[in-house]
């Protein structure tokens, strides 16, 4: 029926009788057709106002009654005639029709309640429409920004986000966003999505997506930062401990670290004994004297699991004005630290050791470079470093005859600056070995010391790994090809606090623990320590099962970090290629990862770099071949690098 209305068949009961045919017509179809003959403008003039339905509405409500179609017509219009009862029947059927309802050929009023409820609904629906074509406009870029977004539309971009980032499914959207996604073609690539993000502000090119949910999506709260600032004012205070620790602050001791490094852990010293006898000190930061067990600084620790080293700064651990200031070794400063002694026989071999709780005094704070110079030039009034180096090259090849693997090789990294990304590359030195022996030595005793004392510690170990022959090694070029060949038959390190050989490190015994400020396992080995030395009991250690409960929580966090910083060295890897997409570099082929695909590891020596890359088939370990980029998209997370013997492929 009605004028644009499709044809269709219907079953008589869906039919409502609006005039009888004369016996000599044929059934009419539409209202505009024989023996009708009625017009849109026909109809139009025979429609009801407002108020005469409201009129009719009192009527039937206050009889209670019903009324056929032409009854209603009758009421209404005060004739039945075809012409009233299609305009009728027209009206009734309207879908913001609210008053009356039709069942069975029978015309009843509405109750008010459910007339109301009606509008409401058609109101509400009607918004939603509005709202749904602001949001296809924004997602189409026909929008005008944040200003045409709503809550609701805020929500969906949430969801866009995470959705983007693998951390959902397309089928976990909310129905109205995949319409959205589906109408704009956007449903079937998660890069799609992300690349509309970008355009229309909403998301940072460069966020990262692994960091999504975790500890370090927000920073610390306002509450972390005032007990931060609590803490921070109660240094000086006397603190549990205090009283028993050993006061250093006489002896000569040094930090090493980058010029841009902040968060000091470490420093080293040396001590020349009665019998001339030179004994070994590695000065770890205490942040467990300020931060108590099951603090709210504690537990945000606890979930970080560690700082993230990230392209465009840190995430710390600790609210950066401990980490840097107070928990730091600061040179000149009253610190207090964990302290190792380590006295080392002619071959390297520990003699004697012993740990304590200390004060000490960093005389000087040292670059790596400036470190480099004293070593090298030994000047008489400051020998301790050239002597200190010497005892741990000692130490350094007491490993090597246990078996310690030694793979230093300059080592490129991707940093952002001013949203610009450049090369860093960190090159073997000699200052870099001593304080690397150092930090192992320091955590060899360490797991020593828990052993012989039966202390539940967080132990790192290595199963042994059968390595290519002597002459298969010496057929591969020195260097990259040579330590490729060696890594890849190595096995991932465990962690439990059931002791086990380190294989690649050389020792029975290792537990990691000169990094408190930056991962909270360290933390978690001072304490250990702590409480076993206490004298008066107070704390006890945890027991092996409590630790390794703790141990899991820890790991979460730490394996959830380790995601984010790959991904953020990805990332930042693609924009880097993407400001040099027209560049060729001389790479080494290593080995292979997906030979069915031609994917292979390459060594870029000039960004001291190893990235996969397409190579040419049948490409052996230390092939010369020339790379370029094929194909990037850093907000899609593409990047395609294409090794070929002239760089031609």
């Amino acid at each position: 029926m009605g004028f644009k209305a499709k044809e269709q068949l219907l079953p008589a009961r869906q039919i409502t009788l609006i005039a009888s045919n004369a016996s000599s017509s044929d059934v009419a179809g539409r209202l505009g057709a024989f023996p009708w003959e009625f017009t849109e403008k026909d109809l139009a003039l025979a429609s009801l106002k407002r108020r005469d339905w409201g009129q009719a509405w009192v009527l039937l409500a206050e009889s209670s009654e019903t009324a056929e179609l032409g009854e209603f017509a009758d009421l209404v219009y005060g004739t039945s005639d075809a012409l009233h009862c299609a305009a009728t029947w027209l009206a009734l059927k309207a879908e913001e029709q609210d008053l009356f309802r039709i069942k069975q050929e029978r015309i009843s009023p509405r109750s008010l309640q459910e007339i109301r409820n009606r509008r409401h609904d058609r109101r509400r629906q009607h918004l939603t429409q509005i709202r749904f074509k602001r949001w296809m406009a924004f997602l189409s870029k026909q929008g005008e920004g944040d200003k045409e977004l709503d809550p609701l539309h805020k929500e969906w971009i949430e969801q866009l986000i995470r959705f983007s980032a693998g951390s959902i499914n397309l089928d976990d959207l909310s129905t109205e966003l995949r319409q959205s996604l589906t109408s704009l073609r956007l449903d079937q690539n998660r890069g799609d999505v992300r690349e509309r993000l970008v355009t229309l502000g909403q998301l940072d090119p460069h966020q990262l997506s692994s960091i999504a949910g975790t500890a370090w999506t927000n920073g610390f709260s306002a509450e972390l930062i005032a007990e931060a600032e609590r803490v921070l004012n109660g240094c000086l205070d006397d603190h549990p401990g205090d009283s028993e620790r050993i006061d250093l602050t006489h002896q000569t001791c040094v930090t090493i670290d980058d010029a841009e490094t902040r968060d000091i852990d470490d420093a080293l010293g040396l001590e020349r004994l009665a019998d001339d006898q030179l004994r070994i000190w590695i000065h770890i930061a205490d942040p467990g004297r300020l931060i108590t067990t099951g603090s709210p600084l504690d537990l945000e620790a606890r979930r970080r699991g560690s700082s993230l080293y990230l392209a465009r700064g840190i995430l710390p651990m600790f609210p950066s004005n401990l980490s840097t200031e107070v928990f730091s070794l600061k040179a000149g400063q009253r610190n207090a630290a964990w302290s190792t002694w380590v006295d080392l026989d002619h071959t390297g071999d520990v003699k004697a050791s012993g740990m304590c709780r200390s004060w000490v005094t960093p005389r000087y704070r040292l670059t790596y470079e400036d470190a480099d110079e004293l070593i090298d030039f030994a000047p008489p009034e400051e020998a301790d470093l050239s002597n200190l180096h010497a005892l741990l090259a000692t130490r350094r090849r007491w490993r090597l005859e246990r078996g310690a693997l030694l793979m230093d090789l300059p080592e490129g990294r991707i940093r952002c600056r001013d949203e610009q990304p450049t090369v860093e590359i960190t090159e073997p030195s000699p200052s870099r070995e001593m304080v690397a022996e150092a930090m192992i030595l320091c955590g060899t005793v360490a797991a020593t010391k828990g052993i012989e004392n039966a202390l539940a510690l967080p132990f790192r170990s290595q199963l042994p790994a059968e390595l290519p022959s002597a002459a298969q090694l010496e057929e591969l070029a020195d260097g990259a090809v040579r330590f490729a060949a060696i890594k890849r038959c190595l096995s991932r390190g465990l962690m439990g606090t059931t002791p086990a050989a380190h294989f690649s490190l050389g020792v029975p015994a290792y537990t990691q623990a000169t990094s408190p400020i930056r991962r909270y396992g360290d933390l978690v080995v001072q304490r250990q320590f702590a409480a076993m030395l206490s004298p008066d009991g107070h704390d006890d250690p945890l027991d092996t099962e409590s630790l390794q409960t703790l141990l899991q929580q820890i790991e979460t966090a730490v394996r959830e970090g380790i995601a984010v910083t790959r991904e953020d060295q990805r990332h930042w890897q693609q924009v880097w290629f993407e400001h040099h997409s027209s560049e060729r570099w001389p790479v080494d082929f290593l080995r292979w990862l997906r030979p069915q695909d031609r994917l292979g590891l390459v060594r870029i020596e000039d960004l001291a770099l190893d990235i996969a890359a397409s190579c040419p088939t049948g490409c052996e370990p230390g092939d010369a071949l020339v790379l370029k980029v094929a194909g990037v998209d850093s907000i899609r997370d593409q990047l395609h690098l294409v090794a070929d013997v002239n760089g031609t492929v």
